[in-house]
């Protein structure tokens, strides 16, 4: 279990590259943590500190958003809260995603936990005063 900590908006290019190096060859990170806790806000910047030029914003509405990092491989950032289950994830192609050895970041996964790989890396971020700690599991 490794953390990283986030003090202020200014250290999360930092925490973002500590991100990287953990993530040691896996491809399927489900992102836990409360409303606000700052998932989209840190997804952004790892998606920014591997080379995405685009806009980089929640899938809120979309479910997925693709996008292309500086190497040309695709990113997939899933927003799951508005599912209402597995069906729809289902229905969205969800698992051609998460085993096509892409990049997957998902947002709210507990919504989804049943279709997610066995390798799927757990991240949890924590907010106490306004600290962020990130944690994979």
């Amino acid at each position: 279990m490794d953390s990283i900590l986030i003090d202020n908006l200014s250290a999360l290019p930092s925490a973002a590259e500590s991100f990287i190096k953990k993530m040691n060859g896996y491809s399927v990170f489900a992102f836990y943590g409360e409303m606000g806790a700052g998932k989209t806000t840190f997804i952004k910047e790892v998606c920014q500190q591997l080379g995405v030029d685009e806009n980089i914003t929640s899938p809120s509405f979309a479910l997925v958003n693709e996008y292309i990092s500086s190497n040309g491989e695709s990113i997939y950032h899933f927003d799951c809260y508005r599912l209402k289950g597995v069906e729809e994830a289902i229905d969205i192609g969800a698992e051609e995603y998460f085993y096509s050895g892409n990049l997957c970041f998902i947002e709210w996964p507990e919504r989804i936990e049943d279709l997610l790989p066995p390798e799927t890396i757990e991240v949890h971020i924590t907010v106490d005063n306004n600290r962020r700690t990130i944690t994979l599991h």
